[in-house]
């Protein structure tokens, strides 16, 4: 436990499972009230809320498709409703849908990357800043996909996660000093993600060819999303933080 959001109202955007499901728990543990959204992991959302209350913190979870307007802006005022005000998000919905080459792709499915990872990013902070505190922040969620163009088939996931990392800056721009923005770069992290669009022998061969010999897991994704979040990062703001055991080195 620790007292780094102690006080904070934390959205953590794609907390019921993996590394928003972490972000959730690390920000409950260090202190914060803590709303998260999710899509289909209904059971995991669940499963973090009653962990957290388990330890005496405070979690509500909202099911909302963050690439509708209408949703967002109900998760909102539900936040507003139960807390007033909120201090901290972190957007980590997304994902790569599917691996396809430009042959294999068509402008719906490059509008469905982008909408799931750009527009949905964009509408959250957008309905979140009238509520937000001073000195607040915001975590985004790119990826290490975003530096180096991401492996086969995921030019259109790469494409919007560097968009992700461009609008961080901006934002940042924008919003200071009143509010802080960063962006996390996970890079092979063990998650439902890479259990899904990641052969294992590829997973093997990324792992043992980092620095740390290894894959990342989704608490140490958390803790740095916890700290950027925190008045402990208070002179960081407009970065993008790699987080790849030394996958790739920016």
């Amino acid at each position: 436990m620790s007292d780094k959001l102690n006080g904070k109202v934390v959205l953590v955007t794609g907390g019921g499972r993996d590394i928003g499901a972490a972000c959730a728990l690390e920000s409950a543990a260090a202190g914060a009230k803590v709303v998260l959204t999710y899509m289909s992991s209904a059971t995991g959302a669940e499963a973090v809320c009653s962990e957290i209350e388990a330890a005496g913190g405070e979690a509500l979870a909202l099911k909302a498709d963050l690439t509708k307007a209408a949703d967002v802006d109900a998760v909102i005022a539900a936040v507003s409703d139960r807390f007033g005000a909120l201090d901290v998000v972190m957007h980590v919905s997304g994902g790569l849908v599917a691996r396809k080459t430009m042959a294999e792709m068509d402008v719906s499915f490059w509008q469905e990357v982008m909408d799931l990872n750009v527009t949905s990013l964009f509408m959250v902070c957008k309905a979140a800043l009238p509520i937000m505190r001073d000195g607040g922040a915001i975590v985004t969620f790119a990826s290490q996909a975003g530096r180096d163009g991401g492996g086969p088939g995921a030019a259109a996931y790469a494409a919007s996660k560097g968009a992700v990392m461009t609008f961080t800056r901006g934002l940042a721009k924008e919003l200071g000093p009143r509010i802080r923005v960063n962006a996390i770069c996970p890079g092979m992290i063990d998650t439902g993600f890479h259990d899904t669009f990641t052969k294992p022998e590829v997973r093997e061969k990324v792992a043992g060819g980092s620095a740390l010999k290894r894959e990342g897991v989704s608490a140490e994704v958390g803790k740095l999303a916890v700290y950027l979040a925190s008045d402990d990062a208070s002179y960081v703001t407009g970065a993008n933080v790699d987080v790849n055991g030394g996958t790739y080195f920016s």
